[in-house]
């Protein structure tokens, strides 16, 4: 963003940008609710934007985009940044889901990661992969991620009419929501993920950097990431489609932003023209993805120069070619084509995610005692000591086991009383 601040300056000297690190929305929220610190502009996710759109916190930019502005875009985000037919962001960057895998590892397991077309694949190829001592994945509870899942399976749990303000949940009812927690319920029970490593944490990298975990289901802005995370597998990495229930060659998105600007700034126009540059602007586009974002418009997402990228640059500014040579862009451009709209986000989906981990959260915790437990028993029927040379001591058996269908249900239950609370007529 400083490139594109440098950029918008350079050709708009009129305007002057003042761009902050600070992120989060409990820091966006106390702005707003404090009348202080409020920015002109923010970057917000697809996922939070209806949030801020229902309250009347984002300016209405319907009568400021051009006719073009429609084909311009995906249909998926371009279709995120609506309410009620009105315009409230422009779409920044979009997160296509993709399969990135470990070669090497897939390899030495004898799995060909472009032939999983479908989750029974997937399953079969899980334990292959464990039967070498490594996961094929991590999961250990992450909203962002089981509600892309979700909606890969085709499922829609959460509807709104077009002012926001009627919301329908049906989690514990939808076939979507149903097929997927089945199927991960059975890898968890398995043992085929790693459920103790959260993702972006540091177990979670040196997993990913030591290949005992071995893939990763992911938004297409992964690949500037995995690079600064875990650079010492450049090389060792591709990528390829998602696997889904069926083998159709449908998608679904895991994260993307839009830049909005601000119902309350005193600067509408000025803050607007930047927006543009930032997000419809073939210089302010270009800056962003050179460093790593995934585009949401169709000229860059169709353009050679993009498709036939083979490197990612890191921070040194060197190009590494981290996918061995795979035109990695092409894949992830294929998958942004997959993507099917309707999955709508709830109008309070920030608070949704964070209540994810107090109760879906619960099935993987147990889950983690459990595969405790068990190991610990096979450590001290082997006759295995601690550290201090003394026969292990068999844990405490888990009981009252929480399932991801009862973590579902109590995901609902709070959902809907947290929706009524606000205002919201929930059903």
């Amino acid at each position: 963003m400083e490139t594109v601040v440098q950029r918008f300056e350079a050709e708009n000297p009129d305007i002057a940008v003042d761009l902050t690190s600070i992120s989060g929305y409990d820091n966006l929220n106390t702005a707003i609710q404090d009348g202080y610190n409020m920015p002109d502009v923010a970057q917000i996710e697809y996922h939070a934007l209806r949030q801020y759109a229902v309250s009347s916190q984002l300016l209405d930019l319907t009568d400021r985009v051009g006719s073009d502005f429609s084909s311009f875009y995906t249909p998926g985000t371009w279709a995120s940044v609506h309410l009620a037919d009105k315009v409230y962001g422009l779409p920044m960057d979009s997160g296509p889901m993709a399969f990135f895998y470990n070669k090497t590892v897939f390899d030495d397991a004898g799995v060909d990661a472009t032939k999983i077309r479908t989750w029974d694949d997937y399953y079969e190829a899980a334990k292959k992969i464990k039967a070498t001592g490594a996961y094929i994945t991590a999961d250990a509870g992450d909203a962002s991620f089981y509600d892309a899942m979700i909606w890969l399976a085709g499922g829609q749990p959460f509807s709104t009419s077009k002012d926001g303000k009627n919301v329908t949940v049906n989690l514990t009812g939808d076939k979507g929501v149903k097929t997927f927690t089945a199927f991960w319920q059975k890898m968890i029970n398995e043992d085929l993920i790693d459920t103790r490593n959260a993702t972006w944490s540091d177990g979670w990298k040196r997993g990913l950097g030591r290949g005992t975990i071995a893939s990763v289901f992911s938004g297409a802005w992964m690949p500037s990431l995995l690079q600064s995370d875990v650079p010492g597998s450049a090389g060792l990495w591709r990528v390829t489609q998602m696997p889904t229930v069926d083998g159709t060659r449908v998608n679904a998105e895991n994260g993307g932003s839009a830049i909005c600007v601000l119902q309350s700034t005193r600067k509408p126009d000025a803050a607007y023209r930047f927006a543009e540059f930032v997000a419809h602007d073939a210089e302010g586009i270009g800056a962003r993805v050179d460093g790593g974002a995934f585009p949401a418009d169709l000229p860059t997402l169709t353009s050679s120069s993009f498709l036939e990228r083979t490197t990612i640059k890191d921070s040194r500014g060197l190009d590494i070619p981290y996918f061995g040579g795979q035109q990695f862009n092409r894949v992830l451009a294929q998958a942004a084509k997959n993507v099917s709209t309707g999955y709508q986000y709830l109008p309070f989906e920030v608070y949704a995610r964070s209540d994810f981990s107090a109760t879906v959260g619960t099935a993987y915790r147990w889950a983690n005692s459990w595969q405790s437990y068990l190991k610990r028993q096979e450590a001290v029927k082997e006759g295995l000591l601690d550290d201090d040379g003394k026969p292990l001591k068999p844990l405490d058996k888990p009981t009252d086991k929480v399932t991801l269908k009862q973590g579902i249900a109590l995901w609902e239950k709070d959902i809907k009383e947290y929706g009524t609370n606000q205002g919201f007529t929930v059903r």
